[in-house]
């Protein structure tokens, strides 16, 4: 089962950030499988909305929500169910400094 996790951050962390090594939870996911990509984003300041409306494109510089909450990042987990992408991000470090949201992949619809 894939699921997206966004590495989220919080206004109201449970600690100050720490340094924790993300490597030594990056590695042996990396090693098993169950982490098939993760990437940190650029701020959203530099992101660029995007959207048509009546025929036109129209895009908006910066973020689209105002929010003291940033997706600053993403894994990809590929785990046999919930509980194990769960007790995967309860391990990374920003679980207590942030927050991760977990999102199964939807099956896709091809008759749609």
């Amino acid at each position: 089962m894939k699921f997206m996790m966004f590495v989220v951050s919080d206004a109201q962390p449970d600690q100050p950030s720490d340094e924790s090594d993300i490597d030594l939870w990056v590695d042996p996911l990396d090693a098993s499988g169950k982490r098939i990509i993760g990437e940190i984003l650029a701020p959203g300041a530099e992101s660029t909305v995007v959207k048509v409306r009546g025929g036109k494109v129209l895009t908006t510089a910066g973020p689209f929500a105002e929010t003291s909450e940033v997706i600053l990042g993403f894994d990809i987990l590929d785990v046999a169910d919930l509980d194990e992408a769960i007790e995967i991000a309860s391990r990374h470090p920003m679980a207590r400094n942030g927050q991760l949201e977990l999102r199964a992949f939807a099956p896709w619809d091809e008759s749609a």
